[in-house]
């Protein structure tokens, strides 16, 4: 049986702004279990990275949570203290941010990046923490560890770097890793390579990520789960399997659709329109303005999330039984029956 061991209920925060409030989380709710990894995927602004650092309890002096609770392992994160969160970031709850030249302190050595955390909330020895910094460089693909850490994180590579990084995040065993957008500024080699890397520390640590990305095509090769965020909302959350290749949001379809594939023609979709303004947020369902299947109810009540299946729910007015049958796109319906004929492998 699975275990919950990060939970967010209704979840809203708003940014206070010379302009006005930005309601730029409104009514998130999710849950991650005990090692799974679970993909946050979406357009930059749909809330990915506010969520993620909700959790860290990371957000900027203007953020203001109007309502909803973070439970992790039990107790509610959002009251905590800034010094239980120190106890927590870092060994409970670590995270991999977007850029790791940026995350890493240019002055200082990286072994002592990593023993410091090491230091701080594990209480070991300076000896004991060199040993295990040596150990995690080692097992994140550093060779000839104990020299490389008395190097300076301009020394090493951007792929070397993120490596280090996660090194870091991995120094106190946490319980759930937040990686937020960990490849972006890597080349696809050593994207892959980095994937591999979690995929394969999840396993031998046992713990659950959480993977923020814009960029599909990752999110099929390390997800369990998937919810698409848009406009600071969860409009559909499932599987890897049924989100890929039986999507019911139309915003899910247009990002699918943008994925390009060994069976792209000259042109590649792309969404039409832009987010909407979260100073003002839209009546209704949000993507309806973008939507060239909305109905008429998409523009004055918002929709709840429909169930799909027992582990799959999108917040689509198309799922109700009194709304009219639209075509799933083509290229949507081809993924499908790629997937159901070829028994869950994809050929994309």
């Amino acid at each position: 049986m699975s275990e919950t061991i990060l939970s967010i209920e209704n979840l809203r925060i708003h940014f206070e702004t010379f302009a006005g409030e930005v309601q730029a989380i409104r009514g998130v709710n999710l849950k991650l279990e005990k090692g799974e990894t679970l993909a946050l995927v979406g357009e930059s602004g749909s809330g990915k990275s506010v969520t993620a650092k909700s959790i860290m309890k990371l957000l900027s002096n203007n953020a203001v949570v109007k309502e909803g609770t973070i439970t992790f392992k039990g107790e509610n994160i959002l009251e905590k203290s800034e010094r239980d969160m120190q106890s927590i970031r870092g060994k409970k709850i670590a995270m991999i941010f977007q850029d790791p030249m940026t995350s890493l302190d240019p002055t200082m050595k990286i072994g002592k990046q990593i023993t410091e955390v090491i230091m701080k909330h594990e209480k070991a020895s300076k000896e004991e923490a060199d040993k295990r910094a040596e150990e995690l460089l080692e097992l994140v693909g550093i060779p000839n560890a104990k020299e490389r850490m008395k190097q300076y994180p301009h020394q090493f590579s951007g792929g070397q770097r993120q490596r280090i990084v996660i090194a870091i995040a991995l120094a106190c065993n946490p319980d759930v890793l937040i990686a937020d957008e960990p490849t972006t500024a890597l080349d696809v080699t050593i994207q892959a390579q980095i994937l591999e890397l979690l995929k394969e520390l999840q396993q031998q640590f046992q713990m659950a990520i959480i993977f923020i990305t814009h960029d599909l095509g990752v999110v099929a090769n390390v997800a369990d789960r998937v919810a698409v965020m848009y406009a600071g909302k969860v409009v559909e959350v499932g599987t890897a399997d049924e989100v890929f290749y039986n999507p019911q949001h139309p915003y899910t379809w247009g990002l699918l659709r943008s994925m390009p594939t060994l069976h792209t023609g000259d042109t590649l979709y792309a969404i039409p329109g832009s987010p909407p303004d979260l100073l003002d947020p839209p009546v209704g369902d949000a993507f309806a303005l973008r939507s060239d299947v909305a109905l008429e109810i998409d523009r004055v009540k918002e929709p709840p999330m429909f169930e799909v299946s027992p582990t799959h729910f999108a917040a689509t007015w198309l799922l109700d039984p009194r709304a009219p049958k639209v075509p799933v796109p083509e290229e949507i319906v081809r993924r499908r029956n790629l997937f159901f004929t070829e028994g869950g492998q994809a050929h994309d």
